[in-house]
């Protein structure tokens, strides 16, 4: 019987797969991180599985969700206030976080040398520069990956 940890880790590959991201299984262990296992508030009440902050104006068909977040700020973490998108199911979390980054990848050389990786490696340490706060995510993200990445295999 798979973990509920790997049984998370294949539901999300399979939505990020369905919603042409790159690596989706790098992707679910980002999702993994970010959304503390899809237990988060964040995501339980709006499939958002990377923290993703809403645009303005709103993305179309999205809802926006005011909730506290930390974020490592002038060297220390601090919590602060913020909207996040509410996403229908996790299959629109992962489009829209592709959509963001083709959108970005100029303005943000991280991103474009992610969306230009040739391995999830490179992809998890070029995105992780920009995307979160947190100085450690590519570490984590990776240590997932490798703790959890057995679940990819025993697919059907």
């Amino acid at each position: 019987m798979p973990s509920p940890q790997d049984q998370f880790l294949v539901k999300a590959a399979t939505a990020a797969r369905a919603a042409g991201h790159i690596f989706p299984e790098y992707a679910a262990c980002e999702a993994a991180l970010e959304s503390a296992w899809g237990q988060s508030h964040l995501a339980a009440q709006g499939n958002n599985l990377f923290g993703q902050k809403q645009s303005h104006p709103p993305l179309d068909g999205s809802s926006t969700l005011m909730l506290p977040t930390r974020e490592f700020l002038n060297g220390a973490w601090v919590t602060v206030q913020a909207n996040w998108v509410g996403f229908a199911d996790w299959a629109s979390c992962f489009k829209a976080r592709m959509a963001l980054l083709q959108r970005l990848g100029n303005t943000y050389p991280d991103y474009k040398a992610a969306l230009n990786a040739t391995t999830g490696e490179q992809f998890i340490t070029a995105v992780s520069h920009t995307w979160s706060t947190d100085p450690q995510r590519a570490g984590k993200v990776l240590s997932i990956f490798d703790l959890h990445g057995s679940a990819f295999s025993a697919q059907p």
